[in-house]
């Protein structure tokens, strides 16, 4: 049986807008095994990046823990959660979070270079995911040259180039033609089958919700469902759902 790479317990998330105290997340408990699929849907506002955020260690809850890889996020020093995050997990942003001054080639190629990746290893890598994501000749284009889609494919070369163990996609097919996100999405998936990255996505877009393996849905910052799915947009017999889920519903 596979390990927990996230566990969650009773996770809460307040932000305070001006008088106005939001709850992003009201409790949450879950956890993700190594090599899950995991798409998390919900409308918007019901937490879906927060919950990424702090699963990231992007962000620090106002309540409860968030353990990846065994560990607590909270008990760890900035130091290593910044190891934490440069050799275990891989980031797509939705707003892409590319350095302008840098090509296509070097922001691919920079959290590579962070962690002291041989020269030979880090052109292989990117030669084979710039072919597979379709940016061939336009490695030397800086961010402003590049349209918002190949912006995205950049953004997802530089989250794998790293082997992660895991990655946090927020929207990551929002600004891509449909061609382009299902190619994307098959590769991601590939890595998933053939290396066990678990990928855990915030989503709205069907297609990634017919490529997971488990579907996650929030709603007003609780779990409201939680369920196995086959792959292929139907639903297993084992659905996994929350502890919370039927008390909530009631």
């Amino acid at each position: 049986m596979a390990s927990n790479i996230i566990e969650i317990t009773d996770l809460t998330k307040t932000y305070q807008q001006g008088k106005v105290k939001v709850e992003a997340l009201r409790g949450v408990d879950l956890n993700i095994e190594a090599g899950e699929f995991t798409a998390i849907c919900g409308p918007s506002g019901s937490g879906k990046t927060t919950l990424l955020n702090l699963i990231g260690a992007l962000d620090s809850p106002t309540a409860g823990h968030v353990k990846v890889g065994g560990r607590d996020l909270a008990g760890m020093k900035a130091g290593d959660l910044a190891k934490l995050r440069l050799n275990k997990v891989g980031f797509v942003f939705q707003a892409y979070n590319l350095v302008p001054v840098l090509s296509a080639w070097e922001n691919a190629e920079f959290v590579m270079l962070l962690q002291h990746v041989p020269a030979a290893e880090r052109n292989k890598r990117l030669t084979e995911l710039f072919k597979r994501v379709g940016l061939e000749g336009m490695e030397k284009r800086r961010p402003a040259e590049l349209s918002g889609g190949q912006q995205q494919r950049v953004a997802v070369a530089r989250a794998v180039a790293a082997k992660p163990e895991l990655v946090l996609a927020d929207e990551p097919t929002a600004n891509l033609d449909s061609a382009t996100g299902s190619a994307l999405l098959d590769m991601m998936r590939e890595l998933n089958e053939e290396q066990g990255v678990t990928f855990v996505f915030s989503t709205h877009d069907q297609r990634v919700m017919d490529r997971a393996k488990r579907i996650i849905v929030l709603e007003d910052g609780k779990v409201a469902e939680d369920n196995l799915v086959n792959g292929n947009g139907g639903a297993l017999a084992g659905d996994k759902p929350d502890a919370d889920t039927e008390e909530d519903a009631a």
